[in-house]
């Protein structure tokens, strides 16, 4: 018997993340040492976002985006060389088709940082097939649902679906690393692991007019809609795993949620759901 992956929401902070990893960092290593090995990685993220229709990369070899000015030469030294499945962007193409959705293969597109900064702490080895699908615009939060509710068989056939934003991003306030974090910070993050601890969807979806400070927690939307593509394919039912991640900057929460199947397989049964037939 199949069983499914959880789905994942990271919130990626800054592109330094990737050289100074921190709490957040540390937690998404102990889950990539924990999970078994997907057949696949599908990432949504903000730093991709389309017009016309959903973007879905089919590169054998998606490059490395580095997509960002002003920050330390290192950063710009790093890669993460890992393979895509130019197969599996068919399969997502054909779950988009059936729900509604047109969408095209890019075959050039790479992993831009929302993609690749996370994997680079949750998969350091870089041997898993990764590919990434675009948040195609105008989009709410329903509609960001209802495109992880249109990936949710992924998870069937062994794929781990990442939506990777931040739980906070509000760039107005950015301050220096260690910065005092800022009390909307912290609210906001804790009314939204209450709503996602209590399955309240439609709370969620109405956040912007119920969570506490929710227009200076996200003066725009597109860092917090990969949350929603994360939650619509994780389904109406399971287990919510917080994985702390702390503040950096005094106002990016980087706290990550796991959405686990509601009964939550042994490691031995997803590693099967890991093996396509």
């Amino acid at each position: 018997m199949r069983h499914a992956f959880p789905t994942l929401f990271v919130s990626h902070g800054a592109p330094t993340f990737a050289l100074e990893p921190g709490l957040a960092g540390a937690s998404l290593m102990a889950l990539g040492a924990e999970l078994p090995r997907p057949r696949a990685i599908v990432v949504v993220s903000p730093h991709w976002m389309t017009r016309g229709g959903v973007g879905v990369t089919a590169s054998e070899a998606p490059a490395t985006l580095h997509d960002f000015g002003g920050f330390p030469p290192a950063l710009y030294q790093l890669g993460y060389p890992a393979p895509g499945l130019p197969a599996m962007a068919e399969e997502i193409r054909r779950l988009l088709s059936a729900a509604g959705w047109s969408s095209l293969a890019d075959p050039r597109r790479g992993l831009d940082h929302g993609a690749w900064v996370p994997l680079l702490h949750l998969v350091p080895t870089a041997d898993v097939p990764v590919l990434q699908v675009s948040l195609p615009m105008p989009l709410d939060p329903l509609g960001a649902w209802q495109l992880g509710r249109a990936l949710r068989p992924l998870r069937e056939a062994g794929v781990l679906l990442v939506g990777s934003g931040s739980l906070t991003h509000n760039l107005y306030e950015f301050r220096a690393a260690r910065a005092p974090v800022e009390g909307y910070v912290e609210r906001f993050a804790r009314w939204t692991a209450h709503a996602l601890q209590a399955a309240d969807l439609d709370a969620l979806l109405d956040y912007r007019n119920r969570a506490p400070e929710a227009e200076r927690a996200h003066p725009t939307e597109e860092h917090i809609l990969p949350l929603f593509v994360a939650l619509g394919a994780a389904g109406e039912h399971y287990a919510l795993r917080v994985l702390e991640g702390g503040v950096q900057h005094g106002v990016l929460a980087m706290d990550h949620y796991l959405f686990c199947p509601s009964t939550v397989p042994s490691a031995q049964d997803m590693l099967h759901a890991a093996i396509p037939s």
